[in-house]
């Protein structure tokens, strides 16, 4: 982690930034696919692996699947990039197009391990996988126990969810805020009503790693609604300012679901006022044409 003294100075605190995008394969992600594929290591290598993506799940799982000599099948959506789809490609992976959402590509993954009997590695919706993400929680805690409040992009909700589990065990004094683009704000739009619904009026955004709804009955969702405090949704002009902070401040080149919780600490100022914070900064898989052109056209 390292402190933002910008966002300190600004808001009368500390504000601390732990950056994801350093991890193997460039985010988060492989926190969770790691956990689940080695807690069933050994069924994984008789049976293979099913993986649902667009893009860091299926990097996180295709270098954990590589490292440990496992066939890999990965469901993507046709939407998804081509360039997190050139990285997987990389790897060798067997992939399956889907015509639909993300969360069509998941129900189809699953239903295909089910049928065929191998290990799914569900980006989010898993007790494993969602522990795993968790040690994200741990660290910070280990680190600094005296932090107030955490600030974590929100996609299908497993990062949320592992660290809110986590650090309100150890102390259910510390908040837990998610972000989203506004443009896809399913976790919002689903509290609201009190229940899980994917009919959210989606609008293309720059953070596309976590666009998209939940997979019917997720998991993640019932742990946001008791573990994490509030949601707060992010304008695509407030995400592309955090991706040129992070690399003007802070040398890090980081992806729109990377910059989500930083755009959030700045978009809501009056929130985060002389806090002890920290903010996940989740993965910095992005184009580097893409970048340059946010980062240097401004």
């Amino acid at each position: 982690m390292t402190e933002s003294l910008e966002l300190s100075a600004r808001l009368q605190g500390r504000v601390f930034l732990k950056w994801e995008d350093v991890q193997p394969t460039g985010s988060f992600k492989i926190r969770g696919a790691s956990n689940k594929i080695l807690a069933n290591l050994e069924e994984a290598r008789r049976r293979g692996v099913v993986a649902a993506s667009t893009g860091n799940h299926g990097l996180a799982t295709a270098e954990v699947c590589q490292k440990e000599g496992l066939s890999l099948e990965l469901f993507v959506p046709r939407t998804i990039s081509d360039f997190k789809k050139k990285n997987l490609e990389d790897y060798g992976v067997s992939f399956r197009i889907v015509d639909g959402p993300c969360e069509q590509a998941e129900r189809l993954a699953r239903e295909e391990a089910g049928r065929s009997g191998r290990i799914f590695v569900s980006p989010y919706n898993d007790e494993q996988v969602i522990a795993g993400q968790g040690t994200c929680g741990l660290e910070i805690w280990e680190d600094w126990p005296e932090v107030e409040e955490v600030v974590v992009p929100v996609g299908g909700g497993g990062l949320i969810a592992g660290i809110a589990c986590y650090l309100k065990e150890k102390n259910p004094a510390i908040k837990i805020t998610g972000v989203e683009p506004e443009h896809s704000a399913f976790v919002k739009h689903s509290l609201e009503l009190g229940r899980l619904d994917n009919s959210f009026p989606e609008k293309p955004t720059i953070a596309e790693a976590v666009a998209g709804g939940l997979e019917e009955g997720s998991v993640t969702f019932e742990l946001i609604q008791k573990y994490v405090d509030r949601i707060l949704p992010v304008s695509e002009e407030a995400i592309i300012q955090a991706i040129i902070i992070c690399f003007r401040n802070h040398h890090h080149q980081v992806e729109g679901a990377g910059a989500l919780s930083l755009a959030g600490v700045r978009s809501f100022p009056e929130l985060f006022r002389g806090k002890k914070l920290v903010a996940i900064i989740s993965g910095g898989n992005i184009e580097d044409r893409l970048w340059e052109k946010l980062v240097f056209s401004r």
